[in-house]
């Protein structure tokens, strides 16, 4: 039997964690792990606006010792709101030579459910909270297309 080098057989596991805290805001977390990472990213943003009050990375374990450096990098996102333009600035301050490709992933798939927070803030009954969700979110993705336009004369 061939044995398989360590990228040959591979498994990367991503957690994401949301938490309303009881001063209004809202702990967000993301964990990766595999044979070479174990990182914590934490985020803080208000309910109310949507606004990101902190944003850490905490690399326990990386490939390289110059891994962690990139945490610094993340203050860069303190006072981002989450919305419109949310890919272009978790780019603009984890892209290019000195970010890191698994931040920004792990951003890009943590910070959107502070969206969904905001959309079903207030209401306990999940039925309603999943209808209140897709209603703030149409046109967001496949899963909550907008209603075709109608056409003029039609």
């Amino acid at each position: 039997m061939m044995q398989l080098n360590s990228m040959e057989d591979f498994q990367r596991d991503i957690s994401y964690r949301l938490l309303k805290q009881p001063d209004g805001t809202a702990l967000l977390t993301a964990t990766m792990k595999d044979r070479f990472h174990d990182v914590l990213l934490e985020v803080r943003v208000e309910v109310a606006t949507m606004k990101i009050v902190s944003a850490r990375a905490d690399f326990r374990r990386s490939p390289t010792p110059d891994c962690g450096n990139v945490s610094g990098r993340m203050s860069g996102l303190n006072g981002f709101v989450i919305g419109r333009g949310l890919q272009r600035k978790v780019t603009e301050v984890l892209g290019g030579g000195a970010g890191c490709g698994n931040l920004r992933n792990l951003l890009l798939g943590l910070l959107p459910l502070a969206l969904n927070l905001g959309a079903a803030a207030g209401i306990t009954d999940e039925t309603e909270m999943l209808d209140a969700i897709h209603e703030k979110l149409v046109g967001t993705c496949a899963g909550y297309l907008a209603p075709p336009k109608k056409r003029e004369g039609a």
